[in-house]
């Protein structure tokens, strides 16, 4: 619900609608020692009006000018009924504000800035403010690092907390996202108000509890100095707020993010089953190994083959040849057509790693073009991996870029493009002036060119692994690679974060070698096989050294996945608290309750002696259940003596006692995983 009174227009209620809404009667008193007018935390909050925490413009003209704008409504129109249009001016400031909100799964805000004086403004921030009620008191952000991404971090919404990220891309140690809700809210109970941030360079993300009581929760693209300076006529359009409000807990703030995504995803349904070569062979690119790699593949029901890093150019190694997209002849001498051909024969998609955003100061792109680095002439750039940034804010770098990867497309049967990028921007300018904003709309521009002109392809957005997820790449992908570690242990929290806010069929899962390659730490092919199994799983393991067991083990988790891959990929994600913190039960319940896969999930030991009941969440209470402990993968080692009584006979039971009291699990080993399949026994 919407208030104003001929300014900018402020959130009243973010929920259902009230059934009759009084104003007077949450009309505002006025406090001695304070302003005459009551303040209102405006969609975008102005220090003209007295707003005292972070405006939502911030700006000024050349000479200092124009620095706090106050907005009057000049407009209000309704496309649509989902849809309503706020133009606002200032006549002074000579600026010019619209605001749009859209109501689908969530509430979509747009802000658009333009400058109609005769001079130059300069864009500090354009950020949308969500005010949240005063029963809201607890948030949610996101931290982690490179291999161990999408961390939930919970304070008190108490003061000012501030997320800032200045990496160029999303980045590993933060997201553009928050939850905010009623105390101690958990994954089913209690009432959540999530807010998330569609762009993949800098951001800002603010919640105030400011000292009138008021809080609100702002999220921005985060400016350098000088980045956006709109000349007379020019507009900013801020990056999108989407927002999303549940009674039901963390887990139905998720499932509107989910819905909203996938409304809005290039591509839909279940997704192929992918063997990525990186972990199987990395440079090492010889035809003969490679396709009997793809042989065992295809025998284990593989449906996309990727060929990872060192097919082109001088590339082989990670110090050169990035930005030289030709097929190199000293690895490749018939080019890809025997590796592409032979895949398809065997009936499955091949698919490319690239990393279109770097290049290397030893390539030749680099000897001809060094102007092209996203650098400030007069500092030494600083590398990272042994690269440098291109500046895709130019046209004449995308257009080489899609040039080499049109030809590469039209050459090749190539069915899918893993985006790869591997390092932050730093000091990033062109001509001087920072260019990190100007840099991720390129790389927008050049996905959306190379999907135009290439409507089947999918690409994945990978960067360093979850580096770049947010929903404004997502918007033009169809997969993120959730991180580099494949460790099945985690790999549980990394994806339980993950599952927050994106949906699983965008969720890179990967069954990787028996020794993870980040962590050391070495796993049953049954626990890395049910981690996976939840997402859109993958091989990451050169299967060539593989045993016949081992083999069949991984065929038998790609049939399974199969299965159910309708409804992991079309169901809701239920993320169950549990009171163990040993152990974590999640699941995915079709859309009309009648079939649902759960897992119990033993990290480690538990403190105490018998598991404590799992209870599952989203059935139907007045539905009786089949229950069946899935047993293909060999994911669940039983430690105990004897186990509980229902998973010995075949058991019918209530969706409410599932829900209200739950199942016993048996005593397992740590880093474990019990598969339970339901099933509406009417």
């Amino acid at each position: 619900m919407l208030v104003h009174d001929g300014g900018v227009p402020e959130i009243g209620s973010l929920g259902p609608a009230l059934h009759e809404y009084e104003p007077a009667a949450v009309s505002p008193p006025v406090a001695n020692a304070t302003l005459d007018t009551p303040v209102p935390v405006a969609l975008v909050a102005e220090e003209a009006s007295g707003f005292t925490g972070r405006p939502g413009v911030a700006g000024a003209r050349l000479d200092g000018s124009a620095w706090s704008p106050r907005f009057g409504l000049t407009a209000v129109e309704r496309p649509d009924a989902a849809t309503a249009v706020f133009r606002l001016d200032d006549r002074v400031a000579e600026l010019e504000l619209t605001l749009t909100l859209h109501v689908d799964d969530v509430l979509r805000v747009t802000a658009e800035l333009r400058n109609t004086g005769s001079s130059p403004y300069v864009v500090h921030r354009l950020a949308p403010s969500i005010a949240m009620p005063t029963h809201c008191t607890d948030v949610m952000t996101f931290g982690g690092r490179w291999c161990r991404e999408f961390q939930p971090r919970r304070t008190s919404f108490e003061g000012s907390i501030l997320v800032e990220n200045r990496t160029g891309r999303t980045s590993h140690a933060q997201l553009p996202a928050l939850f905010a809700g009623s105390s101690g809210f958990s994954e089913r109970s209690g009432e959540v108000w999530g807010a998330q941030l569609a762009w993949s360079g800098n951001y800002t993300i603010a919640a105030e509890h400011l000292p009138d009581g008021h809080r609100h929760v702002q999220l921005a693209e985060l400016l350098a100095p000088g980045e956006v300076e709109l000349a007379p006529g020019d507009s900013y359009a801020a990056p999108d707020v989407l927002v999303a409000w549940s009674d039901r807990g963390l887990s139905g703030a998720s499932q509107a993010f989910h819905a909203h995504a996938r409304r809005h995803l290039p591509s839909s349904g279940p997704r192929p089953v992918i063997l990525n070569t990186w972990e199987a062979v990395y440079f090492d690119h010889r035809l003969d190994t490679l396709q009997q790699l793809a042989d065992v593949a295809a025998d284990v029901g593989v449906e996309r083959f990727v060929l990872d890093d060192g097919w082109f150019g001088g590339r082989r190694d990670d110090t050169a040849g990035l930005g030289d997209w030709w097929v190199s002849d000293a690895v490749w001498p018939s080019g890809l057509a025997p590796i592409v051909d032979h895949v398809r024969s065997l009936g499955m998609e091949f698919g490319l790693w690239v990393e279109p955003e770097m290049v290397n100061p030893d390539s030749d792109l680099y000897r001809a073009h060094p102007e092209w680095t996203l650098t400030t002439t007069g500092y030494e750039p600083v590398l990272g991996r042994q690269q440098l940034v291109l500046d895709l804010g130019r046209p004449e770098v995308r257009d080489f870029l899609f040039g080499a990867f049109d030809a590469l497309l039209r050459e090749y049967e190539i069915a899918y493009l893993k985006w790869d990028m591997n390092r932050d921007i730093v000091q990033g300018s062109r001509h001087g002036r920072a260019g990190t904003h100007g840099h991720v709309l390129g790389v927008y521009e050049l996905i959306d060119r190379l999907r135009a002109a290439h409507p089947q392809l999918e690409i994945e957005s990978c960067a360093s692994g979850g580096g770049r997820a947010d929903l404004g790449i997502l918007g033009r992908t169809d997969r993120i690679w959730t991180s580099d570690c494949n460790d099945a242990l985690e790999r549980q929290l990394i994806q339980r974060g993950f599952s927050m806010l994106f949906p699983p069929e965008v969720m890179g899962a990967h069954i990787g070698p028996e020794r993870a390659h980040t962590t050391g730490r070495r796993q049953d092919l049954g626990f890395r096989a049910a981690t996976a199994l939840f997402g859109h799983l993958g091989v990451e393991w050169n299967l060539l050294d593989a045993d016949a067991d081992q083999r069949k083990q991984v065929a038998a988790a790609i049939d399974l996945h199969k299965r159910l891959r309708p409804l992991l990929h079309g169901g809701r994600v239920v993320r169950v608290s549990h009171p163990d913190p040993a152990a974590i039960v999640h699941g995915v319940v079709d859309d009309t309750a009648s079939h649902a896969l759960f897992a119990y999930v033993q990290l480690g030991p538990s403190a105490a002696t018998l598991p404590a009941p799992a209870r599952f969440d989203g059935l139907d209470p007045a539905r009786r259940y089949s229950v069946a402990v899935l047993g293909d993968l060999d994911s669940a080692k039983e430690f105990g003596r004897r186990r509980p009584q229902w998973m010995s006979e075949e058991v019918v039971i209530s969706g409410d006692q599932l829900m209200r009291r739950g199942l016993q699990p048996p005593v397992l080993h740590p880093e474990s995983v019990l598969l339970f399949e339901l099933r509406d026994a009417a």
